[in-house]
Protein backbone atom coordinates (compact mmCIF):
# COMPACT_ATOMS: atom_id res chain seq x y z
CA UNK A 1 0.00 0.00 0.00
CA UNK A 2 2.85 2.16 0.51
CA UNK A 3 4.56 2.23 -2.93
CA UNK A 4 6.67 5.21 -3.78
CA UNK A 5 5.17 5.59 -7.50
CA UNK A 6 2.06 4.36 -6.98
CA UNK A 7 0.49 4.67 -3.36
CA UNK A 8 -2.06 2.11 -2.77
CA UNK A 9 -1.88 0.44 -6.25
CA UNK A 10 -2.78 -3.28 -6.02
CA UNK A 11 -6.17 -1.54 -4.56
CA UNK A 12 -7.02 0.38 -7.07
CA UNK A 13 -10.40 -0.08 -9.64
CA UNK A 14 -10.86 -1.42 -13.37
CA UNK A 15 -14.26 -1.80 -14.35
CA UNK A 16 -15.61 -2.47 -10.52
CA UNK A 17 -13.15 -4.79 -9.26
CA UNK A 18 -9.83 -4.30 -7.39
CA UNK A 19 -6.50 -4.79 -9.22
CA UNK A 20 -5.74 -7.52 -6.02
CA UNK A 21 -8.94 -9.15 -7.18
CA UNK A 22 -7.94 -10.36 -10.77
CA UNK A 23 -4.27 -11.29 -9.17
CA UNK A 24 -5.65 -13.46 -6.82
CA UNK A 25 -8.34 -15.23 -9.20
CA UNK A 26 -5.55 -15.62 -11.69
CA UNK A 27 -3.37 -17.22 -9.43
CA UNK A 28 -6.36 -19.14 -8.11
CA UNK A 29 -6.66 -20.99 -11.63
CA UNK A 30 -3.06 -22.42 -10.90
CA UNK A 31 -5.16 -24.87 -8.29
CA UNK A 32 -2.43 -23.98 -5.51
CA UNK A 33 -3.37 -21.76 -2.01
CA UNK A 34 -2.76 -17.93 -2.38
CA UNK A 35 -0.96 -16.59 1.25
CA UNK A 36 -0.95 -13.33 1.42
CA UNK A 37 2.51 -11.86 3.48
CA UNK A 38 1.77 -8.28 4.19
CA UNK A 39 3.17 -5.92 6.55
CA UNK A 40 1.78 -4.91 10.45
CA UNK A 41 1.65 -1.57 9.27
CA UNK A 42 -1.76 -0.29 9.58
CA UNK A 43 -1.60 1.02 6.32
CA UNK A 44 -1.66 -2.55 4.97
CA UNK A 45 -5.26 -3.27 7.25
CA UNK A 46 -7.29 -2.87 4.10
CA UNK A 47 -5.01 -5.41 2.69
CA UNK A 48 -5.72 -7.89 6.09
CA UNK A 49 -9.66 -6.99 5.29
CA UNK A 50 -9.14 -7.58 1.83
CA UNK A 51 -7.47 -11.33 2.12
CA UNK A 52 -10.12 -12.11 5.59
CA UNK A 53 -13.16 -11.61 2.89
CA UNK A 54 -11.78 -13.86 0.27
CA UNK A 55 -10.70 -16.64 2.62
CA UNK A 56 -6.88 -15.86 1.89
CA UNK A 57 -4.89 -17.29 4.45
CA UNK A 58 -2.56 -13.60 5.84
CA UNK A 59 0.83 -13.05 7.60
CA UNK A 60 1.71 -10.46 8.71
CA UNK A 61 5.43 -9.67 8.84
CA UNK A 62 8.28 -6.83 8.80
CA UNK A 63 7.70 -3.72 6.11
CA UNK A 64 11.55 -3.98 4.87
CA UNK A 65 12.73 -7.09 5.83
CA UNK A 66 10.48 -9.01 3.03
CA UNK A 67 12.61 -12.18 3.42
CA UNK A 68 11.87 -12.66 7.08
CA UNK A 69 7.95 -12.17 5.79
CA UNK A 70 8.30 -15.00 3.45
CA UNK A 71 10.35 -17.46 6.11
CA UNK A 72 7.86 -16.37 8.65
CA UNK A 73 4.66 -17.31 6.59
CA UNK A 74 6.26 -20.32 5.11
CA UNK A 75 7.06 -21.73 8.61
CA UNK A 76 3.54 -20.62 9.85
CA UNK A 77 1.75 -22.46 7.38
CA UNK A 78 4.58 -25.74 7.26
CA UNK A 79 4.89 -24.99 3.59
CA UNK A 80 7.27 -27.37 1.78
CA UNK A 81 7.75 -25.41 -1.69
CA UNK A 82 6.97 -21.80 -2.62
CA UNK A 83 6.08 -19.64 -5.78
CA UNK A 84 7.01 -16.01 -5.25
CA UNK A 85 4.63 -13.77 -7.34
CA UNK A 86 4.06 -9.76 -6.40
CA UNK A 87 0.73 -8.18 -6.06
CA UNK A 88 1.44 -5.65 -8.78
CA UNK A 89 1.05 -8.26 -11.66
CA UNK A 90 -3.05 -8.44 -12.34
CA UNK A 91 -2.69 -10.69 -15.01
CA UNK A 92 -0.03 -13.31 -14.10
CA UNK A 93 -1.60 -16.53 -15.95
CA UNK A 94 -2.42 -18.89 -13.15
CA UNK A 95 -1.72 -21.80 -16.13
CA UNK A 96 1.49 -21.02 -16.64
CA UNK A 97 2.76 -21.10 -13.35
CA UNK A 98 0.85 -24.70 -12.75
CA UNK A 99 2.96 -26.16 -15.48
CA UNK A 100 5.71 -24.82 -14.09
CA UNK A 101 5.27 -25.98 -10.86
CA UNK A 102 4.65 -29.55 -12.32
CA UNK A 103 8.14 -28.89 -13.91
CA UNK A 104 9.54 -27.85 -10.55
CA UNK A 105 8.13 -30.79 -8.57
CA UNK A 106 9.15 -33.53 -11.28
CA UNK A 107 12.71 -32.49 -11.09
CA UNK A 108 12.64 -33.70 -7.48
CA UNK A 109 15.04 -31.28 -6.47
CA UNK A 110 15.10 -28.96 -3.25
CA UNK A 111 18.41 -27.39 -4.91
CA UNK A 112 16.48 -25.84 -7.12
CA UNK A 113 15.44 -22.61 -8.21
CA UNK A 114 13.11 -22.35 -11.63
CA UNK A 115 11.95 -19.16 -12.92
CA UNK A 116 10.77 -16.96 -15.82
CA UNK A 117 12.66 -13.92 -14.70
CA UNK A 118 16.76 -14.78 -14.83
CA UNK A 119 16.23 -15.37 -18.77
CA UNK A 120 13.33 -13.23 -19.48
CA UNK A 121 11.22 -13.97 -22.29
CA UNK A 122 7.99 -13.22 -21.04
CA UNK A 123 6.33 -9.54 -20.32
CA UNK A 124 7.13 -8.49 -17.03
CA UNK A 125 4.20 -8.48 -15.11
CA UNK A 126 3.94 -12.71 -15.89
CA UNK A 127 7.21 -13.17 -13.68
CA UNK A 128 7.55 -16.22 -10.78
CA UNK A 129 9.88 -17.94 -8.75
CA UNK A 130 9.31 -21.39 -7.71
CA UNK A 131 12.58 -22.90 -4.92
CA UNK A 132 12.17 -24.98 -1.49
CA UNK A 133 11.57 -24.04 1.75
CA UNK A 134 15.06 -25.30 2.12
CA UNK A 135 16.24 -22.63 0.04
CA UNK A 136 14.52 -20.13 1.53
CA UNK A 137 15.62 -20.82 5.06
CA UNK A 138 19.03 -20.71 3.81
CA UNK A 139 18.31 -17.67 3.12
CA UNK A 140 16.80 -16.07 5.54
CA UNK A 141 19.60 -17.26 8.05
CA UNK A 142 22.44 -16.04 6.28
CA UNK A 143 21.39 -12.94 3.66
CA UNK A 144 22.99 -9.97 5.40
CA UNK A 145 22.15 -6.77 2.97
CA UNK A 146 19.60 -4.62 2.78
CA UNK A 147 18.73 -5.43 -0.61
CA UNK A 148 19.38 -9.24 -0.08
CA UNK A 149 16.68 -8.87 2.86
CA UNK A 150 14.26 -6.77 0.63
CA UNK A 151 14.06 -8.05 -2.15
CA UNK A 152 13.66 -11.58 -0.87
CA UNK A 153 15.70 -13.94 -3.23
CA UNK A 154 19.19 -12.90 -4.55
CA UNK A 155 20.63 -14.90 -1.88
CA UNK A 156 19.33 -17.33 -3.90
CA UNK A 157 19.26 -16.65 -7.56
CA UNK A 158 22.97 -15.27 -7.33
CA UNK A 159 23.90 -18.73 -5.95
CA UNK A 160 25.41 -17.44 -3.00
CA UNK A 161 25.89 -20.46 -1.10
CA UNK A 162 27.45 -21.57 -4.18
CA UNK A 163 25.07 -24.67 -4.38
CA UNK A 164 21.46 -23.52 -6.24
CA UNK A 165 20.72 -25.09 -9.51
CA UNK A 166 18.70 -23.46 -12.12
CA UNK A 167 15.89 -24.29 -14.32
CA UNK A 168 14.17 -21.52 -16.80
CA UNK A 169 11.32 -21.31 -18.24
CA UNK A 170 11.21 -19.23 -21.57
CA UNK A 171 9.11 -18.61 -24.68
CA UNK A 172 10.65 -18.77 -28.45
CA UNK A 173 10.16 -15.31 -28.98
CA UNK A 174 11.40 -13.08 -26.88
CA UNK A 175 8.55 -10.46 -25.47
CA UNK A 176 10.38 -9.03 -22.48
CA UNK A 177 9.90 -5.88 -23.52
CA UNK A 178 6.22 -5.57 -22.77
CA UNK A 179 4.87 -4.51 -19.56
CA UNK A 180 2.31 -5.63 -17.85
CA UNK A 181 3.24 -4.84 -14.55
CA UNK A 182 2.08 -1.90 -12.63
CA UNK A 183 3.75 0.53 -10.36
CA UNK A 184 3.18 4.11 -12.67
CA UNK A 185 -0.18 5.83 -13.65
CA UNK A 186 0.65 4.79 -17.12
CA UNK A 187 0.96 0.96 -16.28
CA UNK A 188 -2.34 1.34 -14.42
CA UNK A 189 -3.97 2.66 -17.49
CA UNK A 190 -2.42 -0.12 -20.07
CA UNK A 191 -4.09 -2.58 -17.73
CA UNK A 192 -7.22 -0.59 -17.35
CA UNK A 193 -7.92 -0.62 -21.16
CA UNK A 194 -6.74 -4.23 -21.39
CA UNK A 195 -9.01 -4.99 -19.00
CA UNK A 196 -12.06 -2.72 -19.80
CA UNK A 197 -12.02 -3.04 -23.60
CA UNK A 198 -10.43 -6.47 -23.95
CA UNK A 199 -11.26 -8.32 -21.28
CA UNK A 200 -7.22 -9.61 -20.68
CA UNK A 201 -8.59 -10.43 -17.18
CA UNK A 202 -9.99 -13.86 -19.18
CA UNK A 203 -6.69 -14.26 -21.24
CA UNK A 204 -3.91 -16.30 -20.94
CA UNK A 205 -0.23 -15.78 -21.50
CA UNK A 206 0.11 -15.93 -24.81
CA UNK A 207 -3.32 -14.69 -26.18
CA UNK A 208 -2.29 -11.20 -24.09
CA UNK A 209 0.98 -11.62 -25.62
CA UNK A 210 -0.66 -11.89 -29.12
CA UNK A 211 -3.02 -8.83 -28.17
CA UNK A 212 -0.12 -6.02 -27.55
CA UNK A 213 2.00 -7.72 -30.68
CA UNK A 214 -1.17 -6.51 -32.93
CA UNK A 215 -1.72 -3.33 -31.23
CA UNK A 216 1.41 -1.54 -30.55
CA UNK A 217 -0.55 1.79 -29.93
CA UNK A 218 -1.59 -0.11 -26.65
CA UNK A 219 2.50 -1.10 -26.10
CA UNK A 220 3.35 2.51 -26.29
CA UNK A 221 0.99 3.86 -23.17
CA UNK A 222 4.34 2.25 -20.61
CA UNK A 223 7.16 1.64 -23.14
CA UNK A 224 9.20 4.55 -21.08
CA UNK A 225 8.65 3.31 -18.07
CA UNK A 226 11.94 2.31 -16.75
CA UNK A 227 11.53 -0.84 -13.82
CA UNK A 228 12.84 -0.06 -11.02
CA UNK A 229 16.46 -1.29 -9.81
CA UNK A 230 16.91 -4.13 -7.39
Amino acid sequence: MTSTRLPGKVLMPVAGRSLLAYHVERLQASGLTVYLAITTNTTDDPLADFGAAHALPIWRGPEDDVLARYQQCAAAHDLDVIVRVTSDCPLLDGGLIARAVQQYLAADNARLYLSNVLKRTYPRGFDFEIFSRELLDEAARHATTTSDREHVTPYIHQNRSGRVEFAHVTRPTDRSAYRLTVDTAEDFELIRRLIEDYRADMLGAEELIALLEKHPELVAINAHIEQKKV
